[in-house]
């Protein structure tokens, strides 16, 4: 049930890469920066809000940024610093509270239930712990506090930048009805165009729409969720230690006619996304998924499960690519695709291997098999060569020999949750 007062905190560090370069390179700072791309080229991975202001965002090609700002300042991403600041703004957290739960690089929920008689109220709580970052590491945050934890993100969303704001119980509906619905936790923009062909803006709109109505143009799961989140329904609690139920990676790949070469390198490189952080965990799964996106928006999901838990890269690779092809052949009017996904489910723990007696003929997608144990030792070999020399010392062909790939692996991966 939620909690009698505002004392779930939703903390949001703003425009987080490019406010760690203006930190490490003093120089930048109330410049517009880009971090990634660059004048003539390559994608730009994030953008401080003095680029913001001349439209520039993060996914947008080098060029195009220039062009909006000529001052735009580009930079290499530091990422074993992300990564250092991001822990170091964790761990400030815990300071005041052991109810944490991160949910990304750069933001986390707080439960500060039980640390109001030590520190104050939650705006209190709030405004200490935007001090203390800011003092201590140097970065600007933003922090939202409400009842509920969607709340507590709108909050802090509604906030930014780098400011705080407090939802009282009893002004949920005063707050949230004037807001865009595009601020609702999982509204992406084809979903808000949806809702305002059927005349919904606000959330307030929404909440006062017939769920089935909405369930209607966005499927059961989906339109059920956020009408619930429209009355600020969320009885989730902050939850500070779980093992992530599935793993995976994705690739938008701009508008492409499906060539077999193709698509193998891009599922190559997911698969082999998703495989090394099974593997860096002792973790393997059964069930492997892929998402196509296509041309006209349409997204088809298709669903395999194994006989074993399998980690192998090139074992994914395979059951995803005869996945994505079926989801292609099954849909002749759809020419192009946009994006592809690999995901793995029905996680359980891998430490070891037990070999399967050489009775029959090999089966490569079963672990034990002696194909099976040959890529798994291929893939261990592998994993040492990367962690000594770097990520891209090493890798399969169809990967290695992909371009265009435009974000940095070590971008993406600062995003990705823990297993």
């Amino acid at each position: 049930m939620p909690s009698e007062g505002p004392t779930i905190l939703h903390a949001d560090l703003d425009a987080f890469y490019a406010s760690v370069e203006q930190l490490l390179d003093p120089t930048l700072r109330g410049r517009p920066v880009a971090v990634g791309g660059g004048p003539r080229g390559g994608v730009v991975l994030a953008a401080s809000y003095e680029a913001k202001a001349f439209g520039v965002q993060g996914g947008m090609a080098g060029w195009r940024a220039a062009k909006l700002c000529p001052e735009l300042r580009f930079v290499r991403g530091h990422f074993d610093e992300y990564q250092r600041l991001g822990d170091a703004v964790i761990a400030v957290f815990e300071d005041f509270t052991p109810l944490v739960e991160r949910i990304s690089i750069d933001e986390a929920f707080l439960d500060v239930s039980g640390s109001v008689h030590l520190f104050g109220s939650p705006a209190q709580i709030g405004a200490m712990v935007r001090e203390r970052v800011r003092d201590q590491i140097g970065l600007p945050i933003s922090v939202g506090a409400a009842r509920t934890k969607h709340l507590a993100k709108i909050a802090s969303q509604v906030a930014k930048p780098d400011g705080i704001v407090i939802v009282q119980p009893g002004r949920e509906r005063e707050f949230l009805d004037p807001l865009p619905v595009g601020l609702i936790w999982g509204v992406g923009p084809v979903n808000e165009k949806r809702l305002a062909d059927l005349g919904v803006r606000t959330i307030g709109e929404l909440a006062l729409t017939p769920s089935s109505a909405v369930e209607h143009i966005l499927g059961y799961a989906v339109g059920h969720k956020l009408s619930a989140m429209a009355h600020d329904d969320d009885p989730r609690r902050v939850a500070t230690s779980h093992r992530a139920r599935s793993v995976g990676a994705q690739s938008a790949i701009g508008r492409r006619t499906p060539e077999p070469a193709e698509v193998r390198a891009v599922l190559a490189h997911l698969a082999d996304r998703v495989a090394r952080r099974l593997r860096a965990k002792h973790r393997a799964g059964r069930t492997v998924t892929v998402r196509v996106r296509f041309a006209g928006i349409r997204v088809v999901t298709r669903s395999h499960t194994l006989a074993e838990p399998n980690a192998a890269t090139l074992t994914l690779t395979e059951v995803a690519e005869r996945l994505v092809w079926s989801a292609i052949a099954d849909s002749p009017d759809e020419p192009e695709i946009t994006l592809l996904a690999v995901s793995v489910s029905n996680l359980t723990d891998q430490t070891t291997i037990q070999p399967e007696l050489d009775l029959a003929p090999s089966d490569p997608w079963r672990p034990g098999s002696a194909t099976g144990a040959a890529r798994r030792a291929v893939d261990g070999s592998m994993d040492a060569i990367r962690a000594r020399f770097g990520g891209e010392a090493v890798g399969y062909l169809p990967a290695v020999r992909r371009t265009g790939a435009g974000v940095p692996d070590e971008f993406r991966e600062l995003a990705e949750h823990d297993l």
